[in-house]
């Protein structure tokens, strides 16, 4: 754990099936999203929830790198330290979240969990999820639901992780999980081939929790768009 991980966390108060399978590297090519800027009257320009950016473009170093994840925002955010204990942020996606609110308290709940300040969560486990069914009880039976990858979570429940969002990506982002954090299946592939790997730490913030303090002065550029 590096120092500056250290000091962030310091400051910061879905059901999955499937066999355990040997994760493979996929290459995804990043494309602008089109219709993503949004320009106010003034000129200000912003952009949809839905967009998902790329604020660094250097190479990271994973092990200085870790996941904050904001159930108010709806958002997956990467930050690494890139040198002299800058913490910067290096992308940033939009995710669908646990369809009830509030920390997870046991199985079947629909919640998504909630880290202990300085205490994150990790991923402790990579798997190809690309045949991977679910039965969300609505009508459609069991249908592909985990995109290309599982990234297992180790917390105090069982079968939580980021994954996919294969025949469900038009609630993004949005609250729609049984407790797992849903990602668009491109943006999650682009996740796992530039910034995480076994061990990366992982901060779920509670619904209520705004930036913390290493967030708000983390350093960022312009941007890209991914698609």
């Amino acid at each position: 754990m590096t120092a500056t991980l250290a000091v962030a966390m310091a400051l910061t108060a879905c059901s999955s099936g499937g066999d355990n399978k040997a994760p493979e590297q996929a290459a995804t090519p990043v494309a602008e999203q089109q219709g993503a800027e949004i320009v106010d009257n003034n000129g200000n320009v912003t952009y949809r929830p839905d967009t998902a950016r790329v604020f660094y473009s250097g190479s990271v170093n994973l092990d200085k790198t870790f996941i904050v994840i904001s159930k108010k925002n709806l958002q997956l955010s990467v930050y690494t330290d890139t040198g002299n204990g800058d913490t910067t942020l290096v992308a940033r996606y939009p995710v669908c979240m646990s369809r009830n609110k509030g920390q997870k308290e046991g199985s079947g709940d629909m919640k998504t969990p909630e880290s202990e300040p300085g205490d994150p969560f990790h991923i402790k486990q990579i798997q190809d999820a690309s045949d991977w069914k679910h039965d969300f009880g609505d009508g459609r039976g069991e249908i592909l639901s985990y995109g290309h990858w599982f990234m297992r979570l180790e917390t105090p429940f069982s079968g939580i992780g980021i994954h996919g969002s294969t025949n469900n990506e038009n609630k993004m982002p949005g609250r729609d999980s049984e407790g797992c954090i849903r990602m668009r299946d491109y943006d999650l592939e682009h996740l796992h081939d530039n910034y995480v790997q076994i061990g990366t730490p992982v901060i779920i913030k509670a619904e209520q929790q705004g930036d913390l303090p290493f967030e708000a002065k983390a350093k960022k550029g312009e941007g890209s768009r991914l698609m």
